[in-house]
């Protein structure tokens, strides 16, 4: 499977639906607290130009956030960003 790394805040509800998404597909994620930890809070924004929560990588892509990781889930191209990469 595909790496997933996600930047979070705790109350974020976003943040709680993205996860929900990627636990209905069997997928885990690494998961960064930018309110616990200010230096990835600066590494999310230097990575993805962004400053709200959540920030989803799958993989070197930068997905967004919720609503983007739904709207590939909806356009049924989710699951293929989810599947490992050729020979790795």
């Amino acid at each position: 499977m595909a790496r997933v790394v996600m930047y979070t805040k705790a109350t974020c509800p976003y943040c709680t639906m993205a996860k929900r998404l990627l636990r209905l597909k069997g997928h885990d994620w690494i998961e960064f607290d930018v309110a616990a930890d200010p230096a990835r809070r600066e590494e999310m924004i230097e990575r993805s130009g962004r400053v709200t929560v959540p920030q989803i990588f799958i993989g070197e892509t930068h997905v967004g956030g919720y609503d983007e990781l739904a709207a590939l889930e909806r356009a049924g191209e989710l699951d293929a960003l989810l599947e490992p990469e050729f020979g790795g």
